[in-house]
Formats: C-alpha cells, structure tokens, sequence
C-alpha cells in the first residue's frame, strides 16, 4: 500500500494475490489491508489536506503537470502491469496510462482559470461574492475494468480543486494503481496528498464511508454497490459522485454510414472485452438496412483475434474473472433459451492453449426476446444483442426501456434525426456517429439507475468544490438592527 507517501504492508500482515485472468498465474501479492490501515491513511490525508488544499493553484498545476509527465515516460512498464493484472491487450493499456495522463493534464490547464463577480445586494447595502473550497479528504472507490484512468478521472479535478485522496482499488486490480501512485508522489505530490490502500471492499470501503473524516466517496461500479454506499454515507451526509451500471443502446438508421457504423459496433461492443461501463450492448437496426449490417458485422467480429493481451495481433483479451464469464455465459444460454439465433457462435474458445484463462469467443444473437437477461439486465462481457425496429421512435423507445441511462449512441447522417434522439434518449451521454468514446474535457455521467454527479469536464470540477457564500455589508448603510423585531 501507499500511505503517507511510503510503501506499507497492512497492520497485520496478511498479504493476497493477484492473477494474470489469462493464465491464472500469480502477478504479485499486495496487503490485505485493515479498518486500522484506512485509518491511517486517512489520517495521513488529513493532515495533508491542511498544507494541499492552501497551495496557490499554480504550484497544484505544477505539479499535476508534471504528474502527467511522469506517467507519460512510464507508459511501458505501466501498460505491461495493466495487462498482466487486468487481462486487456496492450495497446488499449497503453492507451489507458496514456488517458491518466491526459486527465492530468487538462485540470492542471483548469485550474485557477476560474472567474468569479462581486454583486451588489438589491437593495444597495453591500454585496456579495461566491466562492469555491475543496471539500477535504475523497476517499476513491474504483472498479477493475479502466482501474488507471477511472483514478485519473477522480484524482485529477480533486486535487485541483484542493483536496487529498485515499484510493481503494479493487482488489483484482490494484498494482498498477501502486505504481501510479508511487510516480505521483515522485512527480512533487506531498505526501499523504495521495494514498492507496489495498483489501476487501467490506473492510477498507467500510472504513471510508463511517469515517467522519472522510467528506466525499466517488465510486465507479455496479449498480447494487452503489446503493449500498448511498446507505453507508448517509449517516455523516457525505458528497457522492457515483458511476454505476449501463445497458447501452446504439441505434443505426437507414440513412447512415453502414461500414463506419459496422466499425462502431465492433469498437464500442469487443473493447475490453466488452467490460466497459459505456460499451455497446444492445443495437438496434432499422428494418432497411439490417440484413446487410448484420452480415457485415458478423464477417468483422469474426476476424476479432482472442487471446493473451501480452502477444501481437491480438485484439481481445480474456474476461477479468471466471464469475464474470459464467455470467456472460449464462446470460446466452437464456437468450438462446427463448428462441434466440447465434448470429454468431461465441463461447468457450477451442484452442487449448487458452484453455487456463478466462477466454470467451465474442457472441452475437439475433431475434432476442426483449425479456431475455441480456436485454434487461447490464451484459459485461463480449457477447451483444440485435435487435430489428420499423423507424427512429421505436429505437427510442426500446433504448429507454431500461433503468440504465449511462451512454447512448445514434448513427445518422440527418442532422435533426439525430438531435431528435439525442434529445429523448434517457442517458446521460448520446454520441452521434462516434463509439462510446470518453474525453477529459466532456462531463461524462449516468440519469436514473446509472447514477449521479459528473466526472470529467469543469462539471467534474464542480463536484469537489463546496460553493461558499460571503455577504459583505458596507458601513453605514445598514439599518439599524433592534430585537424583537417591531
């Protein structure tokens, strides 16, 4: 762990390891941290609060600039212990350090580019302004699909708005975050500023929601855990921002670009596995134009390489955990149970040398009762349901037909068609001839049960601010006060 800028193991000892999903060979141990090891990191983050939270906002740029640096000529080493924990290929680890690194850099450019108003009262007496101050200790709950960059989108506006951080990573991904964390700290982050600690999200997560110390809780993950934090904030009224679970529509009309949005489907569906928040994951198709969509893009998955993110050409790696994968494979099995057709035949792959991971063949089904789990239920994996629709305004609303609304994608090359459904696709992003594609300065978030508060963007910014108000009355032109009132 990293408490106080120091390598530390847990107070007891205990130590856990961690898998590589596509061998199941042990990466490394790390500390099985404690209630007493959260502690201390939050102490550590106190105190360091106090010195942080008062830098003038060009020495935080500073040093987040420089952060970004660092990450940046460590990108090889990071992006290789991202794929032996995590499972994903390379490149796509390359391109999660680099996004970190990103982050870093567009708050570090925000920062004390705010501007503010002195506004007089109406009645002439004095003015008012409004101010911003950081809300003190974050304690950053993050998940295991993005664990790098999903710390950059909490770590990044937090600090420069001020406040200190202790990060719970979750416990099958947590070495690259040490690292990361390591780097920060070598870049001219103070210490404590930033600290990791590792273990069950029952222990070290518990600590960070009844410790009064801690002000904010900004989690990434499913839809059940983010309940069960709104329930353990609630008693010290903790800030939340909360990332939780989707069920993505993407929508093709008649009129778009069918081999850009083939392209769309593959990249936004098999990236990472399919185990992203925003990935496609459900698509629906005009009446038109579905036939020869569907056998395009089953020509393009079946050309997807599956295997150990580690070798070249590959382009998806295993599911992180063998429970995941038996829930993809169980989410099929009752598709196809209600009738539904393998557009193509995903699975357990065949190849023996990938039989030790956690390797599924990408799937894709036809004719899909709109019951079916994969339909109703967030599908996090490589495996995507097609469904056919007769125009736009039944598209819209089997999209909304969900209690997810995270992200939401329209391929049209009619302009007002595609305001139209970005308009009243309930989700809290709607990208239009693009895959589900994230960026720092774009605030990124979730309507109904996909959660709320926004990262990203200056209304990620906001989110670690409190607004303070100060009224400033000018002598002599108040009036005077007497009690009781007459």
């Amino acid at each position: 762990m990293l408490i106080e800028g120091q390598l530390a193991d847990a107070e007891n000892g205990e130590k856990f390891n961690v898998a590589n999903p596509a061998t199941q060979e042990i990466v490394d141990s790390v500390p099985k941290g404690t209630r007493e090891d959260a502690k201390r990191a939050i102490d550590a983050a106190t105190e360091a609060y106090k010195i942080w939270s008062e830098k003038p906002s060009i020495e935080r740029s500073r040093v987040l600039l420089k952060i970004s640096e660092v990450v940046r000529a460590n990108v090889e080493g990071l992006a290789l212990s991202l794929t032996l924990e995590q499972g994903k290929p390379l490149g796509e680890a390359r391109s999660e350090i680099n996004s970190f690194a990103n982050t870093c850099e567009y708050y570090a450019g925000l920062i004390g580019r705010e501007r503010g108003a002195q506004t007089p009262f109406s009645t002439g007496e004095g003015f008012f302004i409004v101010t911003k101050r950081p809300l003190g200790v974050v304690g950053a709950i993050l998940p295991w699909n993005f664990p790098v960059s999903l710390m950059g989108w909490k770590v990044a506006p937090g600090l420069a708005a001020g406040n200190t951080f202790v990060v719970k990573p979750a416990s099958t991904t947590p070495i690259t975050d040490i690292k990361v964390a390591e780097l920060m700290v070598k870049a001219g982050l103070p210490p404590g500023t930033v600290n990791v600690v590792t273990g069950p999200g029952g222990v070290v997560g518990e600590e960070l929601l009844d410790n009064p110390k801690v002000a904010k809780i900004a989690f990434t993950g499913e839809t059940a855990t983010g309940r069960r934090i709104m329930e353990g904030s609630a008693k010290y009224i903790k800030r939340l921002t909360l990332e939780l679970g989707g069920s993505d529509p993407m929508i093709v009309c008649d009129d778009a670009d069918l081999e850009l949005a083939v392209e769309g489907a593959a990249w936004g569906r098999f990236r990472n596995c399919g185990q992203s928040c925003t990935s496609v994951k459900r698509l629906f198709l005009f009446e038109s134009i579905a036939e020869g969509f569907i056998k395009s893009f089953a020509e393009k998955v079946k050309t997807i390489k599956v295997g150990n993110g580690l070798e070249k050409g590959i382009h998806m790696g295993p599911i992180h955990t063998e429970e995941q994968r038996e829930k993809v494979e169980s989410m099929v099995e009752d598709a196809e149970s209600r009738g539904a057709k393998d557009i193509v035949k995903g699975g357990r792959p065949e190849d023996k040398e990938l039989a030790r991971g956690n390797f599924y063949v990408p799937s894709v089904l036809g004719d899909v009762d709109y019951d079916a789990k994969i339909a109703r239920e967030e599908c996090f994996g490589p495996a995507l349901p097609i469904f056919v629709v007769k125009d736009l305004e039944e598209a819209i609303e089997r999209a909304n037909d969900t209690p997810y609304g995270l992200g939401s994608s329209v391929w049209t090359k009619d302009v007002e068609r595609a305001y139209h459904a970005a308009e009243r696709i309930q989700a809290g992003t709607t990208w239009v001839n693009s895959p589900p594609i994230a960026r720092a300065e774009v605030p990124f978030g979730g309507f109904k049960q996909s959660g709320f508060g926004r990262e990203l963007g200056i209304e990620g910014l906001d989110h670690y601010y409190e607004t303070k108000s100060i009224q400033i009355l000018e002598y002599g032109k108040g009036k005077k006060w007497a009690f009781p009132i007459s």
